[in-house]
């Protein structure tokens, strides 16, 4: 598994003749660190960097939001059709992105928000596998916290601020981390409503310059090092809350 982020990193420090080198080289004979200055040197990545964090915080912010309140009402709410409308949203699931592509498009077009950050971020802001995740996460929380809860004269949101949100915290930091990397990963939506560098992420940036850099390797695995690397330190620093979430949400009810 570690192998291909060896060659990678190790691509990306060698020079164009030695990353054509048969055999191959597992390790540089010189370190060329001028490949990371020259792959900034030729796009804007700090530009597609920022567009990828504006991108991923800002639906991020709107998954947590509509997913914590959805989660809950879910989960503690008694309504009419409550079970057939969470199916409804578990079957949504299924529906591949081509199937609602060509609408969607349509809609945001008649919005004026091609080639805006709205386009990227306004259909991203709700993620059914977070409230399925948190629903399932406050239905194990024992019912005396809300019986008390509601003794001490808490309304429904002091409820959710005080005492669910705390309980939360393995979910929660599983969606942050899920959620920012489909955001980082994101391809073929941002392909499709974008149109300029300048509003480009990171993704559909890296793809333009791999079709102008598509014989230089070391340039190529320069670039994708950098979009890796804050991938891979998100991933292990919250892997332990990832872990607990899953085998919460596996318990029955």
């Amino acid at each position: 598994m570690v192998l291909p982020f060896f060659w990678m990193l190790s691509t990306s420090l060698k020079t164009p003749m030695e990353a054509l080198k048969f055999p191959p080289t597992w390790w540089p004979s010189s370190l060329q660190l001028q490949n990371y200055v020259e792959v900034f040197r030729q796009i804007p990545l700090w530009r597609y960097l920022f567009n990828t964090v504006l991108v991923a915080f800002l639906s991020l912010t709107g998954v947590l939001v509509t997913g914590i309140m959805a989660a809950y009402a879910f989960a503690r709410f008694r309504f009419p059709g409550r079970e057939v409308l969470f199916m409804g949203f578990l079957a949504l699931m299924m529906i591949p992105l081509p199937v609602y592509l060509v609408p969607s498009y349509t809609l945001l077009f008649k919005l004026g928000w091609i080639d805006t950050y709205a386009a990227m971020i306004v259909p991203w802001i709700v993620n059914i596998f977070a409230i399925f995740l948190l629903r399932q996460h406050i239905r194990q929380l024992p019912q005396d916290l809300f019986d008390a809860a509601r003794i001490d004269g808490c309304s429904d949101f002091r409820t959710l601020v005080k005492i669910v949100l705390p309980l939360c915290k393995p979910p929660l930091v599983t969606i942050m981390v899920f959620n920012v990397i489909a955001s980082w990963n994101s391809f073929f939506w941002p392909l499709i409503v974008t149109n300029s560098d300048k509003i480009r992420p990171l993704q559909v940036g890296l793809a333009y310059f791999s079709r102008e850099q598509s014989t230089n390797y070391t340039l190529l695995m320069a670039a994708t090092t950098l979009a890796i690397i804050p991938l891979i330190v998100l991933f292990f620093a919250a892997q332990k809350q990832i872990i607990q979430s899953q085998a919460r949400s596996g318990l029955k009810e």
